[in-house]
């Protein structure tokens, strides 16, 4: 058995995320994940998963493993990485959850645009459904479909009081199915216990929340044997010589 290292960023949004600058296009966030030693990527856009092909396309000749993923919002808004090994697992995530939004088309001018990119990131078309906001889904509900659908899920920052589970509930819901916790760039997971003792026990990640090139910050450091749900699980229950490290 060989065991590769990765640097990962687990928390990266497209320009379909309307409050990601237009500088996250697929391109782009190839070239910069290459400049900063990254070498796996989850692309998580709010409740939407359509540049995520793209970005994989864009990556077809680098050094770079690109998961799918969607960033849910749940109805206790609480914003959940929903992270896949397929893109046909992620699409039946994102079209159960599209049919839990409410049926309200974005406001650009309020909310930003929500662009559909190809590989070179030219303009494909505009999402005019509302993303930025929840599903009708509990976090308890999110967690279940998406191991049903074979992948994992990592509540995402947080540390944060707008749209993390310890500022919108409180705690970390016992029984809860999650592979690990995310913490913001503000907070080092050596640091998270002590300040939030309600996270000792768990696994914890830190996640960029990559609305722009420069928040890709790819501190979390695997080691696997390939890099799948199934091998990420094992490094962060740090199980079969698996692990994680933090890249300062």
């Amino acid at each position: 058995m060989t065991l590769k290292t990765y640097v990962a960023e687990l928390h990266v949004h497209t320009v379909l995320s309307p409050c990601a600058e237009v500088e996250m296009i697929p391109p782009l966030i190839v070239r910069e994940a290459g400049a900063r030693g990254i070498n796996l990527i989850a692309i998580t856009d709010h409740n939407a998963c359509a540049n995520v092909a793209a970005v994989q396309q864009a990556a077809a000749e680098a050094d770079l493993v690109v998961m799918p993923g969607l960033e849910v919002q749940t109805r206790e808004e609480v914003h959940v990485l929903c992270l896949f090994d397929t893109l046909p697992q992620a699409l039946a995530c994102e079209a159960d959850v599209r049919a839990a939004l409410p049926p309200l088309e974005n406001q650009a001018e309020y909310f930003g645009d929500q662009f559909v990119v190809d590989a070179s990131g030219d303009f494909v078309r505009r999402e005019t459904q509302l993303l930025l906001t929840s599903a009708h889904f509990s976090i308890d509900e999110i967690c279940a479909m998406v191991e049903r659908l074979g992948g994992i899920t990592i509540p995402a920052h947080i540390d944060r009081k707008a749209f993390g589970l310890i500022g919108n509930l409180g705690l970390v819901p016992p029984d809860l199915p999650i592979a690990a916790l995310e913490v913001s760039r503000h907070l080092h997971p050596f640091e998270a216990p002590k300040q939030y003792p309600q996270l000792r026990g768990y696994p914890l990640v830190q996640g960029g929340d990559a609305h722009r090139l420069e928040e890709m910050l790819g501190a979390n450091v695997f080691r696997l044997e390939a890099p799948t749900v199934a091998e990420i699980g094992l490094a962060l229950r740090q199980e079969a010589e698996r692990g994680l490290s933090y890249r300062v």
